[in-house]
Order: C-alpha cells, then structure tokens, then sequence
C-alpha cells in the first residue's frame, strides 16, 4: 500500500452528498444545505435543534456523515424556525442555503457521497501503488465492509448492541438518559453491521465474493431491487456484466431471506455469535431489517499525487465507508 496518513485536518476528508432529490421550494418543512467542520452529524443536529428552538426529533438528516472532516449535506427542521436562521451564530455549522420542501428528511434519502481526501506522508511511489490497488478494485468492485467508525470507539458501541439483543437490562445504564434513544438505535445497528462484516469476512476467505450460490439475495444494481436466486449459471453471467451482486444478510425479522446453501452460511454466522434469528424480534422497530450489497463497483475513482501528498475522488452509495477504500489503498491488505 502506499502508506499515510488522513485525518489529521478535517479540510483533508471532505465529504458532499448527493440529494436523492432537491427541495421543491414549499411544505411545511425547510432543508438546510449546511457545511460542517470538525463535527458529527448528531452534534449538528443537536446544535442545529437548540438553535432554532425546534425538537431534536424533528431534525431529519439523509445519512451520518464524519466527525473529523469538511462535509456538506441537507438537513430538515420544521418550517417555523425559518426566521430564527438569520440570527444563528458563526461556529462550525454553517446554513449555505435554505428551500421548503413537503417532507422531513429521511435516513436514506441520497444518491450517495462525493468524497476528496488527502491523504499525507505517503510512500514516494505513492501514485505507482495506488493506482495498481486501483486497477484490482475498479475490476474486481470494493468489499462493501461498514468501517470502524460504525462500531464506536474502540467498539463501544457494537459491545452496548450486543448486550441490547442478549437482552441484558442494564445495556445502557452508562448512556446519559437524554442520549439512549439515539444511542439505542445506533447500537443495535452497529451490531447488525458486525454481523454483515462476519458473513462478508467468511465469504471473502472462501473465495466466494464473485460467485453466485444457490439461494443467494441478489441485488439489481440499476434499481436496487431484491431476488433470490435459483438458477446460480444464469445469475453468474449477470454477475460478471455487473448488473447484480449478492446481497449480505442485515438482520432483522423483515429481512428478505436466502434459501438453501446461502442461508446455511447466514444461520451460521448467526450461530457463531451465539443469536438465532429470533434476537431480532424484539427490536424490529428499529432493527426492521434489510440487505447490503456486497460489492461496490467504483466507476470515477481519480487519484493525483502533489508535494508528497496523494488525492483520492470518488463516489460511493449510501453507507459505503471511504475509509474501508482508504485501507484498500493505504495498506492494500485486511479488510477493517
């Protein structure tokens, strides 16, 4: 890999979304194209909530963009507090923009991310590794692992999930009280991505991210839709033309479910973390349950080298982790 550093400056992780679709400039709701430096996307809210007097619950967001780095994207408040925009102090939220729109902003509603990072103190044929990990990835598509930061610091925040769905009571007992909803959901999320990683993790060792199983979710690239597959030829010829790619197991009690071989391989990971699929009943609220592509084919990945600095762009979908590419490139081995 090319070695490196990133994060050391937010303004060297510079994140944008892509609005699944633009404010129509009425409704009882006003979306805020907001810059942040240097801040989580729930601290925004949170301050964005205090500021305009308006309930933190009532603040949407489309995804939960890094901590340490210059991001833009929408977010939603209640059309009232449109008067109290002008007054808002200076600080490490700034409103870019403002336009009503009929609906809150929802967890899911982007096209994706646009990412330009800097990565620092590279190796000095940087560029040369770079664009050979490059080369395998644009081919062979990214695994689709969720990075550390879903999981909390050093993991804390999976380890309260996991505690959640063993049905431990006093799971969230160190959460301040006002933080356990936010922090409820969160964990059980970040176990659900550990689990996700598990099965990507076992399909990675047996050589099987390009193949296609009996029984496999399958997932169609262009319009996202789900099918479980029953002829794997067929599906394999569709695979290496990149129209679908298997889909990993995101559990939850509606969960679309594999059949055959393949969910023998999703019990399993299952089993090795010691749930069966029944943990999940009592969460399907927030927990309800999905599908996660397996791959990600990156199709604008530009790559430059200046004063011993490498820049890297590109696009992924909705919660593909830039960092998971970065460790591709950055050491070009593991899967973190």
């Amino acid at each position: 890999g090319t070695g490196g550093v990133i994060k050391q400056d937010p303004h060297d992780f510079d994140v944008e979304e892509l609005p699944l679709y633009e404010p129509c400039g009425e409704g009882d709701h006003l979306y805020l194209w907001i810059e942040k430096v240097g801040l989580s996307t729930d601290a925004a809210v949170r301050w964005l909530a205090r500021e305009l007097g308006v309930d933190a619950r009532d603040v949407g967001y489309a995804g939960l963009k890094d901590a340490t780095a210059l991001t833009r994207q929408h977010i939603s408040v209640p059309a009232a507090a449109e008067p109290r925009l002008a007054a808002l102090p200076s600080g490490a939220v700034r409103v870019l923009s403002a336009t009503r729109h009929r609906n809150k902003l929802r967890t899911g509603h982007l096209r994706g991310n646009r990412f330009r990072i800097t990565v620092r103190e590279v190796a000095p044929d940087a560029l040369e590794r770079a664009q050979a990990i490059a080369a395998v990835l644009r081919a062979q598509g990214l695994p689709n692992f969720f990075g550390p930061q879903r999981f909390g610091r050093a993991g804390d925040t999976a380890r309260i999930g996991w505690a959640l769905l063993a049905g431990e009571p006093n799971a969230l007992s160190a959460v301040p009280p006002a933080r356990r909803r936010f922090m409820r959901k969160l964990a059980l999320s970040a176990a659900q991505a550990e689990l996700f990683n598990a099965w990507l993790a076992l399909r990675m060792r047996d050589e099987l991210l390009h193949t296609v199983l009996a029984g496999d979710v399958m997932q169609v690239c262009a319009s996202g839709g789900l099918f479980v597959a029953r002829d794997p030829a067929v599906e394999q010829a569709r695979l290496a033309q990149r129209e679908i790619v298997p889909a990993g197991p995101m559990f939850g009690p509606k969960m679309r479910p594999a059949t055959g071989l393949a969910a023998e391989r999703e019990a399993a990971v299952l089993a090795e973390a010691g749930l069966t699929a029944g943990a999940f009943a009592n969460h399907g609220k927030l927990l309800p349950g999905t599908r996660r592509p397996a791959l990600v084919w990156l199709n604008d990945l530009e790559m430059a080298l200046a004063a011993g600095a490498l820049t890297l762009r590109f696009t992924l979908p909705p919660g593909s982790y830039a960092t998971v590419l970065l460790a591709e490139i950055m050491k070009s081995s593991g899967s973190a």
